[in-house]
């Protein structure tokens, strides 16, 4: 195999991998909870797996982040899995149990991050041939999970965050949010890639990735990376 090709290849997976365990992880975690909070039906469509396969959706998670990583060069990447199913009406309490169900993927990716950055202790050990290959993978789970975690917090239908927002705010604001779900990929593809790209035009700061999302996941990896005593 050529070195190129082969330098290629240990970068993909050195991006892929990481990915993948976070958004099977994530989606797994929003089915687990729904099922013990009363709604079985990701349980029943077998969604309740950490088999990647059942999550990722081709388009959305493969097709998607390789293309935007080629022609931004990885300035930008953006993708989405298979949302797992939660029917909220069989749910106990479907307004505050909501919230437990959009938050525990986002939790999930931030353990995600903590172990990723304990097993960094764990380093010294790997062999040398392996060595760079690993610390790529943890380095890139830590700075995945907290994007992740992040970005899914934003307080818009359909990401975590617009349900959170849903099921805390009161029913005059939450219902005008709930209805801009149908919209809400839009909208997110419009901020985080349309203004800026006019903001580049125009001469003008209008990343609002980089304040939303940029930022307090910056402020976050150095907290665990603080709290787990790697920095």
């Amino acid at each position: 195999m050529p070195a190129d090709f082969a330098q290629i290849i240990q970068q993909i997976s050195i991006m892929a991998l990481p990915a993948i365990f976070a958004i099977t992880f994530h989606e797994a975690a929003h089915g687990f909870v729904a099922h013990r909070l009363g709604d079985d039906t990701a349980w029943r469509m077998g969604r309740v797996t950490f088999n990647p396969l059942r999550h990722i959706d081709p388009i959305g998670t493969i097709l998607i982040p390789l293309l935007l990583l080629f022609t931004t060069g990885g300035r930008f990447v953006f993708g989405y899995a298979k949302p797992v199913p939660v029917n909220f009406g069989r749910l106990n309490r479907p307004r505050i149990d909501m919230v437990w169900v959009a938050l525990a993927g986002p939790f999930t990716n931030i353990i995600l991050a903590l172990i990723s950055a304990l097993l960094v202790y764990l380093l010294p050990y790997v062999p040398r041939s392996g060595l760079q290959w690993a610390q790529g993978n943890l380095v890139m789970s830590i700075n995945f999970n907290i994007l992740l975690a992040v970005f899914n917090m934003i307080p818009l239908p359909p990401l975590d965050g617009g349900r959170v927002a849903v099921g805390l705010l009161p029913d005059a604001l939450a219902f005008p949010l709930a209805r801009l779900e149908r919209y809400g990929l839009l909208i997110i593809i419009g901020l985080l890639v349309v203004l800026p790209t006019l903001g580049d035009r125009l001469h003008l700061d209008l990343d609002v990735f980089k304040y939303a999302v940029g930022i307090p996941a910056d402020y976050l990896r150095d907290l665990i990376l603080r709290v787990t005593g790697v920095a």
